[in-house]
């Protein structure tokens, strides 16, 4: 049997992308909070957030539609790195725009709206690309590291855009994303994959998701210059085919259609957390002794940190056991609906939190509940399907994700102005309890490839 090429090098591979991605995470993050507390703190409206929300996250949802696919057909590395570099152009002219005056709402939104677009195309890209870069058996260990990362540049994230809203103007904060984007490229352009012998490639997928032949590839190729309405047609041929390859395994159905349903359900609630600790803390002062929160960028700080805090403790914990203790994908499945349960019944904490310290200790335990899901989440997903489908599937996975979210801020913002938002949280807590059933019941079920084993 002949070795895996992966296997030399990949070391130096993960942790080049890894850098990369956590320079990347660091600045967006920072703008992203900075951006997101502007327009609370200037808004403290249902409506502004469902309209931040919806330019923020819905374009990477439509988007993901064509990068799921782009990122089976050509270089992911490529797809990871122009996104950057394009976000970080329509950053420097928001901050130009806020430096001489002329930035408002409207302007914002469509800054996030580009660099919702962005991502759309950079994230099944990047979570394609690290099957190229790691061995299979290494996939969760990976995944949990980059969970670890963001984590901790969430934790960084808040506290570092919380020091410079009281230093420096939102200008020269949006400038932060700039810089560490063309340094995050940097890394992944240093990244040199191995070539992998003939006999382990695998052939791409036609549109039922079937392996092609070379000789059935060439028309294929030929279409590449047929236009737009050929690169449309073949893009929604690409989407049916990931979706009806998705649909006929069930784990991976069990996970996008989980993922899904979660954050139509219960994300879209947190997202308005900061308008929950806006209008139910007001006023409330916390002494944690080594911090006293008191201002409202303090309490907004704290309530991304206290997420933050949750999503590092509980990647670390996959990252640890992880590999031992989810060997299987049974293991894999249980742990997602666990999770997924874990996420509903925090979510519901929030809402009846009797405290302010009370609310803060619940969100880390929602973040380590939403860092049980995710790393098995995305191995499962690379693990389980083949090499020319997982763009694909990621596509779908992150289309879906991401409309799930707006649709659910179309239902659940506009009731947080007419019923006191801790109900909201309850809700939307208890409503998730049966998706986690449902991939709970996904996960018995064996997948088709092991079946034809």
């Amino acid at each position: 049997m002949a070795s895996d090429p992966l296997e030399n090098g990949w070391k130096r591979r993960a942790a080049l992308l890894l850098t990369g991605q956590a320079f990347s995470l660091l600045g967006s993050s920072v703008v992203q909070f900075a951006i997101w507390w502007w327009i609370v703190m200037q808004t403290r409206t249902g409506s502004a957030m469902l309209m931040a929300t919806l330019f923020a996250v819905l374009p990477q949802s439509l988007v993901a539609v064509f990068g799921g696919p782009m990122a089976d057909r050509y270089n992911r590395k490529a797809l990871i790195v122009l996104p950057d570099l394009i976000i970080a152009g329509v950053t420097v002219a928001l901050s130009a725009s806020f430096a001489t005056g002329w930035a408002n709402l409207s302007l914002i939104f469509v800054a996030l709206l580009i660099r919702s677009a962005g991502s759309g195309i950079q994230e099944p890209a990047v979570q394609s690309f690290i099957p190229d870069v790691v061995p299979a058996d290494k996939l969760l260990r990976v995944n949990s590291i980059f969970g670890v990362i963001g984590s901790a540049n969430r934790i960084a994230a808040p506290a570092l855009a919380a020091v410079l809203v009281n230093l420096v103007p939102l200008w020269a904060i949006l400038l932060v994303d700039v810089t560490t984007a063309v340094i995050g490229v940097g890394f992944v352009v240093m990244i040199r994959l191995p070539m992998k012998d003939a006999s382990m490639r695998r052939a791409p997928a036609d549109a039922d998701g079937t392996a092609m032949s070379e000789a059935g590839m060439r028309p294929r190729a030929e279409a590449e210059s047929a236009g737009l309405v050929a690169v449309l047609r073949r893009t929604f041929a690409d989407l049916k085919a990931g979706m009806a390859y998705t649909m006929r395994h069930p784990h991976l159905k069990g996970v996008v259609l989980g993922d899904a349903l979660t954050c139509f359900i219960a994300v879209a609630p947190m997202n308005l957390t900061l308008l929950l600790m806006a209008r139910e803390y007001e006023g409330i002062d916390l002494n944690l002794g080594f911090v006293n929160l008191t201002t409202a960028s303090d309490k907004l700080a704290a309530n991304e940190l206290g997420l933050s805090v949750g999503l590092l403790l509980g990647g670390a914990l996959m990252s640890a056991l992880g590999p031992r203790l989810l060997r299987g994908s049974l293991a894999r499945m249980r742990a997602i609906a666990c999770g997924i349960a874990m996420v509903g019944i925090t979510v519901i904490g929030l809402g009846i939190a009797p405290n302010l310290l009370a609310y803060l200790v619940i969100d880390v335990l929602n973040g380590v509940a939403s860092a049980i899901c995710v790393g098995p989440m995305h191995t499962v997903l690379q693990s389980e399907s083949d090499e020319s489908m997982t763009g694909r599937v990621f596509g779908l996975d992150t289309m879906l994700c991401t409309l799930g979210e707006p649709l659910g801020m179309l239902v659940f913002a506009p009731l947080a102005d007419v019923i006191p938002i801790a109900w909201v949280f309850i809700s939307g807590g208890l409503l998730t309890l049966p998706v986690a059933w449902y991939v709970l019941v996904l996960a018995g079920r064996q997948p088709a490839s092991s079946a034809s084993a």
